[in-house]
């Protein structure tokens, strides 16, 4: 009776672990498709000659998005700990403030005329 009992468990253990790799893999392939037609988007927001600070907002808002999508789930930082967001908030934090030293150290900046 006991090794019944194993071998049911055992099936069910199996069953319930190939249902997870299932899922698992439906998710990685709808990121997948996702990224592929943020791709297409990117390409085809360049096709359409639109003015510089647009276009540049655009192409920024399509990066951000597949980056996240990438960070997230390629690199599994959805189940994170809450450490590891306040790591990397603090990364982009220090990322954005070097990005900004220059024009708030410049003294002719590129408003002033």
């Amino acid at each position: 009776m006991t090794s019944e009992h194993a071998a049911t468990s055992d099936h069910a253990a199996t069953s319930d672990h190939g249902a997870d790799i299932d899922r698992h893999v439906r998710v990685y392939i709808t990121v997948f498709v996702a990224l592929m037609v943020l791709t297409i988007v990117t390409v085809a927001i360049s096709r359409f000659h639109l003015p510089v600070p647009i276009a540049v907002t655009v192409a920024l808002a399509v990066a951000i998005i597949k980056g996240s999508l990438v960070a997230c789930y390629f690199m599994h930082l959805i189940s994170e700990k809450k450490l590891i967001y306040a790591v990397l908030v603090l990364t982009a934090a220090f990322f954005v403030a070097l990005l900004a030293l220059p024009v708030l150290t410049v003294h002719n900046g590129f408003w002033i005329h």
